[in-house]
């Protein structure tokens, strides 16, 4: 049976009993699905322990309106987790993890202010803000993060490693819907009609010849485009689709101008 806590004190002393066993972290932000079910199911075959977050970090949002629309499932992401044998599930609330509100935070450097440092001011602060704060509190061994939010992924690695935390960061691929829509929260806010659409991200990632050619054609299809841009071995987008913000990405070798 799953363990719930709400406060950082009482996990904490969950935390002592279980010195000695591995342990495996999931940090989500609820409205669980296949995605989140994969890293936990990895974190199961890898850990003694699995421990998974709840928690909607609002220092992460640019935008209210953004924020007050997330979908928030706790009910059916509690039902999730335990099929999935997960353990123990942190739910704290904001007061607890933001003492101070945000007296403190992390600051990248000014090679992150790109793609999604540069559209959504405060995000990359308010992400590894909170990251750093469950790393300290969780304690784990492992640390599950998916590659489609790639640079939040890139830029966590970099601080556990400035920062000398021991935690392993274990990158774990794409889940997609059989239209090759990368899983996410956020595509619960979309119609039927634009699900389908969306699926088209993918599709044009990895056909179009370069970023110049994808954006073309995602527009011309209706996408709000704000970047298309190849780094570290990869082809990244960000576009928004019904209102809905997506994002996604594969590796360059999988691109038809690289095969």
């Amino acid at each position: 049976m799953i363990r719930i806590w709400n406060t950082v004190a009482d996990w904490r002393e969950r935390r002592r009993t279980l010195a000695g066993r591995s342990i495996g972290f999931v940090p989500t932000m609820g409205a669980l699905h296949r995605g989140h079910a994969s890293l936990v199911e990895r974190c199961r075959q890898e850990n003694e322990i699995v421990v998974v977050s709840i928690f909607v970090n609002p220092t992460q949002f640019n935008d209210p309106k953004d924020l007050r629309r997330y979908p928030r499932t706790l009910d059916s992401d509690l039902a999730l987790l335990e099929s999935l044998q997960a353990d123990d599930i942190l739910v704290p609330n904001s007061s607890d993890l933001y003492p101070n509100v945000d007296r403190f935070r992390v600051e990248p450097d000014d090679s992150s202010r790109t793609m999604e440092g540069a559209f959504r001011p405060g995000y990359l602060q308010g992400v590894l803000t909170v990251v750093l704060k469950l790393l300290n509190i969780v304690e784990p061994d492992r640390t599950y993060f998916g590659e489609k939010d790639y640079q939040q992924l890139k830029v966590i690695t970099d601080m556990v490693h400035e920062f000398f935390l021991s935690t392993k960061i274990v990158p774990c691929p794409t889940v997609r819907d059989n239209l090759g829509l990368a899983e996410s929260s956020r595509n619960a806010l979309l119609s039927a009609e634009y699900r389908k659409k969306a699926a088209q991200l993918f599709r044009v990632l990895k056909t179009a010849a370069d970023p110049t050619e994808a954006r073309t054609i995602l527009e011309a299809e209706g996408f709000a485009v704000e970047y298309i841009e190849e780094r570290w071995g990869r082809r990244l987008v960000a576009a928004s689709l019904e209102g809905v913000r997506l994002i996604d990405n594969i590796p360059m070798g999988t691109c038809a101008s690289h095969t």
